[in-house]
């Protein structure tokens, strides 16, 4: 029960600065180009998690068979997930983000089951459909943009690939480092990222980067988010089953409600609070669950 409580922290934690990320995302992402800005949050990331790796003495050594599994998370969730992730949120309106990543939950319910033999049980089924009507109830569904068809299949790639990742994630060891596996991947997607994002950063305004809104932008992007909010999220699916897991996922889009309520003046209604209690009741559903 107390690894249940404290995986469920974890990755509450980690989805609530997630959902501050797209607000950051949405200023940013006007003055850098979704692929350069991934590339420059993971290169401030990487130099966080050494940073952090060598303070606390961290063992860097990793099994051989175990680094192809890496290699796979780093290209499928902090490459391929992040960018199209970042290009949707960049071409759709932010109702279309967050109704398309709610779908990741059930994405990892499904991949749990394949790769994880983990069971659909009556309990994670009934927390998955509560979660996601109440996002449907944040966000509605009736002012979403049709011509944003081209951001929303970019979001639905991102909610795919960061489901396959989380999934994949629970086949490593439970004794490796979540600093060391973060810093693994984020340095794969990066070296993946790298000969296609070079060539066209001199194209980047350095008049504009100088703008505290943007450099302050890029460091939440790349401690708090990527740094602090991946080692939470991959610790917290070791503590839980992956499955079970996904639920905490929802918290992103009601942190980005409340803090788009808080900071830029958006108007929440009932709808809001009530898709919330559903939230929170499909949570308590994974928290109470027996491990």
């Amino acid at each position: 029960m107390k690894n249940t409580l404290l995986g469920s922290s974890y990755l509450m934690l980690a989805s609530s600065l997630w959902g501050g990320m797209y607000v950051v995302v949405k200023v940013v992402v006007s003055v850098i180009p979704p692929l350069e800005l991934v590339w420059l949050r993971y290169a401030v990331a990487i130099v966080a998690l050494l940073v952090i790796g060598l303070i606390t003495k961290q063992n860097w050594r990793i099994q051989k068979h175990h680094f192809l599994l890496i290699i796979a998370i780093g290209i499928i969730g902090n490459a391929i997930s992040i960018v199209t992730q970042e290009t949707g949120t960049m071409l759709s309106t932010a109702q279309m983000g967050a109704i398309i990543t709610s779908a990741t939950p059930a994405f990892m319910v499904v991949f749990a089951r394949f790769f994880l033999r983990e069971r659909i049980t009556l309990k994670k089924a009934i927390s998955v459909l509560l979660a996601t009507i109440g996002v449907f109830l944040i966000v509605g569904i009736g002012d979403l943009d049709v011509s944003s068809k081209l951001g929303g299949l970019s979001l639905l790639i991102a909610a795919l690939t960061w489901a396959l990742m989380s999934v994949l994630v629970k086949r490593l060891p439970d004794d490796y480092s979540q600093i060391v596996v973060t810093a693994y991947s984020i340095a794969t997607a990066l070296i993946i990222l790298t000969p296609f994002v070079l060539p066209r950063l001199h194209l980047l305004e350095a008049s504009q980067l100088a703008h505290p809104a943007i450099w302050g932008g890029i460091l939440y992007l790349g401690i708090i988010s990527t740094a602090c909010g991946f080692l939470l999220w991959n610790r917290g699916l070791q503590m839980l089953n992956a499955a079970s897991g996904g639920i905490f996922f929802f918290f992103q889009p009601v942190v980005g409600t409340l803090l788009g309520w808080l900071i830029l003046g958006e108007k929440i209604g009932f709808s809001f609070w009530a898709g919330s209690i559903l939230i929170l009741t499909g949570v308590l559903f994974v928290i109470r669950e027996k491990e």
